[in-house]
């Protein structure tokens, strides 16, 4: 059986379902529920499915590393791994740059090196918690050298596990050497995964010296699927719109480049640029049945478990459905259970 994740959807970033939902999770019997930080701060999130549930893992996808310093990050998720009963599962990722600069006004640089760094001074901080042996962190980004009895909170819990979000083969190589496992984007496809993905995660897992049972892979696939033609039709186009979105960022056009598909990265740059007011809708269009298929899996409640398997269960550890193309919480509980439930392949 496969272990499913399912995302918590609050698409306003309020927090009034948060619980309801959470308690549905678990009882449906996933594995993990989710939350990205997108317009709200997921630890909000996560401490009330903490207070709501008993035994499902709860995870960050992805809270924005560079937005906050380390010291910051490792308080809010010892608070909650306390909370929870170690539960929680911090997913990471580096944002783009734009949104660290101009939305956060935080610094940006080197955001793989800047990532391993910022991993590691996660870890001397919780040691520090844990052993009460000075905190002694000094690299290139950032310094915790200062930690007083009064200010280290009282822990009974293991650090959470890390993972960070990667798509290209230096941030992926940081997940095997220093994390926990790493979180695949959506924006990605099988011959990615087998060509680029696997290959960056192996070498750093091999410059750390670490076993391959020591990283697990989280993947998000988009999915298609729906209880009637029209909503099938709805997450068809919502998938196809996404698709577009994340092919007109400059950072994800090696998986474009990877099935020859460049130049339709450099036209949806192109337009995300312009005045146009219908632009996104514009570049939608350009998303062909043939690269919307390759990125996308499609199929029926019925059919979707067992596609989703055949594509990704040989490779990944963990999986959830990323909801842009499934918004619907009974839709995604049913979609997961069928992929819990699908048939290996052959």
């Amino acid at each position: 059986m496969m272990r499913t994740i399912m995302q918590l959807s609050v698409p306003d970033g309020g927090l009034q379902r948060t619980a309801e939902l959470a308690r549905a999770a678990e009882a449906a019997g996933e594995d993990v529920v989710a939350i990205s930080e997108i317009n709200s701060d997921p630890m909000l999130h996560l401490t009330l499915a903490a207070q709501a549930t008993s035994s499902i893992g709860l995870m960050t996808n992805i809270a924005v590393a560079f937005a906050r310093s380390p010291m910051t990050l490792a308080m809010q998720a010892t608070a909650v791994q306390e909370y929870s009963g170690g539960r929680l599962i911090l997913g990471l990722g580096s944002q783009v740059r734009p949104h660290i600069e101009r939305r956060f006004s935080m610094p940006w640089s080197a955001p793989a090196r800047r990532m391993e760094e910022y991993v590691r001074a996660l870890q001397a901080i919780w040691r520090a918690w844990e052993t009460g042996e000075p905190l002694r962190f000094e690299g290139e980004f950032y310094q915790h050298t200062l930690m007083i009895p009064e200010y280290a909170p009282q822990v009974s819990q293991r650090p959470p596990a890390v993972l960070i979000a990667a798509v290209g083969p230096r941030m992926t190589e940081v997940a095997g050497a220093v994390a926990d496992g790493v979180i695949i984007h959506p924006f990605t496809t099988e011959r990615f995964l087998r060509e680029v993905t696997l290959p960056a995660l192996r070498k750093g897992m091999a410059r750390a010296e670490r076993p391959a049972e020591d990283v697990q892979l989280v993947a998000a696939p988009f999915v298609i699927t729906g209880r009637s033609g029209a909503e099938l039709e709805r997450s068809r186009e919502a998938v196809r719109r996404r698709i577009a979105f994340y092919g007109s960022t400059t950072a994800y056009r090696p998986v474009l480049e990877t099935h020859g598909w460049a130049e339709l990265g450099d036209e949806l740059n192109r337009m995300s640029k312009t005045e146009d007011p219908d632009r996104w809708e514009h570049m939608s269009a350009l998303i062909s049945d043939e690269v919307l298929a390759t990125f996308a899996i499609e199929g029926s409640l019925d059919e979707v478990g067992d596609r989703v398997r055949q594509r990704l269960g040989d490779l990944v550890d963990l999986i959830s459905i990323n909801q842009r193309g499934v918004e619907d919480p009974e839709t995604m509980l049913r979609a997961t259970a069928a992929i819990r439930d699908s048939h290996p392949r052959g």
